[in-house]
């Protein structure tokens, strides 16, 4: 997969547009994903995960956009899934709110993103370790690049909240001690580009 070069340095107006791009980019896919998709996570939705020096370090993960507020979205999604066990009624639940409106507005997310880890993976610790990380996005014919800062999310963060609750939507069976991870992108490093058709 052929790429920009990588030691580009954007200018704060190219790299605020980049930013805008890949979030609208991010919510179509998603409302894509919601409204035809029964809420699978398309390649777009699940980054390669790179070393600051290329080694790759996962084939792909699921990351989420999370709202700049997304208190009132988790306490919506919290209710939903105290209100019932039944993970059918669950499910389609969360896809009756990502459906709708939910991703028409790019500009209410933040461009942190965020993703939620099992105990027996190994990647969070080896990407703590590092510090950083590349994201590697592609659908269709968009990709984007992107360097990011890692931090592990306290418990208490609303994003670790929105995280937590968005995939307990979809998956009931949540195992203990899970870990949620941030992503925070440098974007006057980040590139994008497109493939051939």
């Amino acid at each position: 997969m052929a790429h920009p070069d990588n030691n580009i340095v954007l200018t704060d107006v190219a790299a605020q547009q980049l930013r805008d791009d890949f979030l609208g980019w991010q919510c179509r896919l998603r409302q894509l994903s919601a409204r035809q998709m029964g809420g699978r996570p398309l390649q777009g939705m699940r980054p390669k995960v790179l070393s600051p020096t290329g080694d790759e370090l996962s084939s792909g993960i699921i990351v989420l956009i999370i709202e700049q507020d997304p208190v009132n979205t988790t306490q919506m999604l919290r209710f939903q899934c105290q209100k019932t066990h039944d993970p059918i009624e669950r499910y389609d639940k969360a896809l009756e709110l990502l459906s709708a409106a939910y991703y028409q507005y790019p500009k209410n997310f933040s461009d942190e993103l965020t993703a939620l880890f099992g105990p027996a993976s190994d990647l969070p610790a080896t990407l703590l370790h590092l510090g950083r990380c590349v994201l590697e996005f592609e659908q269709f014919t968009e990709c984007y690049r992107i360097p990011c800062m890692v931090a592990e999310l306290p418990e208490s963060h609303d994003f670790f909240q929105a995280t937590y609750w968005h995939n307990h939507m979809f998956n009931p069976n949540m195992p203990p001690q899970i870990r949620v991870l941030s992503f925070k992108p440098d974007w006057p490093h980040a590139s994008t580009w497109r493939t051939e058709v």
